[in-house]
C-alpha cells in the first residue's frame, strides 16, 4: 500500500512558516523547496508530496482525497465548511477575522451591506447578532467598499491593522481568531494512520 502523503499547502506566509515548522520537526525539505515554482513538489527522503494552491482550495483538496492533509487557515475551515478532521492547531500565521468601517460612521438600520470574501462566516455572525443584512462577495481589496459607498461594513481578515488603518478604517468588532490548522481527509485517516499519527507527534513537540 503507498504510504507516500500528499499535503495541500498555500503558497505565501502560511507556507513559509508551516516549511519552517516542519524543519524543526526534524523533516528533511531541500533547500530549493522554498524558492520552486511547481505547483506540485516531491520529496523522495520523507515520502512527501506537496500540494501548492489557494489558500481556499486547500481543504477542497483534502476532502475530496488528492491530497491526504493540509494546512489551512480557520477562517478557510470556517467558510468552507468541508469535510476533513481538524486534528492540530499549528499555532502558525495568527490573525483574527473582524468587521470594520469608515470611523464614526452607524450601521445603516435598513438592510445594511457588508462586503467580504466570507459570506458565510458574515452572514453567520450578524445572524448571531440579530441583524439582518445584505451580503456582498468580493474577492479582494475589500476596503474599497466603504470608502466607496458600496457597503456599510467589511468582514476581513486583519493581521496587523496596518491596511484598514491606511484606508481610513477602524475596526468595530472582532469575530473570531484564526490560526494555520492541520487538516486530514477522513479516509486517509484510517489507512494512513500510523504515519499521519508519527507526524502529528513530531509536530506536537515544536508548537509552542
Amino acid at each position: 500500500m503507498n504510504k507516500q502523503l500528499t499535503i495541500a499547502m498555500p503558497k505565501g506566509r502560511i507556507f513559509t512558516e508551516a516549511v519552517e515548522l516542519l524543519r524543526n520537526a526534524g523533516f528533511e525539505l531541500p533547500p530549493e523547496f522554498d524558492d520552486s515554482r511547481k505547483l506540485i513538489i516531491d520529496v523522495d527522503e520523507e515520502d512527501f508530496r506537496f500540494i501548492l494552491a489557494k489558500p481556499m482550495d486547500v481543504a477542497t483538496y483534502v476532502e475530496h482525497g488528492v491530497a491526504d492533509l493540509g494546512i489551512a487557515g480557520k477562517d478557510v475551515l470556517l467558510e468552507e465548511e468541508r469535510d476533513v478532521y481538524e486534528l492540530l492547531d499549528l499555532k502558525i500565521s495568527s490573525c483574527y477575522l473582524a468587521v470594520a468601517g469608515l470611523p464614526g460612521t452607524k450601521i445603516n438600520d435598513v438592510a445594511p451591506k457588508i462586503a467580504t470574501k466570507y459570506p458565510n462566516i458574515a452572514a453567520a455572525y450578524f445572524r448571531e447578532q440579530g441583524e439582518q443584512v445584505e451580503i456582498i462577495k468580493l474577492n479582494g481589496s475589500i476596503e474599497l467598499a466603504p470608502m466607496i459607498g458600496l457597503a456599510d461594513r467589511i468582514v476581513d481578515i486583519v493581521s496587523t491593522g496596518r491596511t484598514l488603518k491606511e484606508n481610513g478604517l477602524v475596526e468595530y468588532e472582532t469575530i473570531a481568531g484564526v490560526t494555520s490548522r492541520l487538516i486530514v481527509n477522513p479516509v486517509s485517516y484510517r489507512i494512513k494512520d500510523e504515519r499521519i499519527s508519527e507526524l502529528i507527534k513530531r509536530l506536537n513537540e515544536v508548537i509552542y
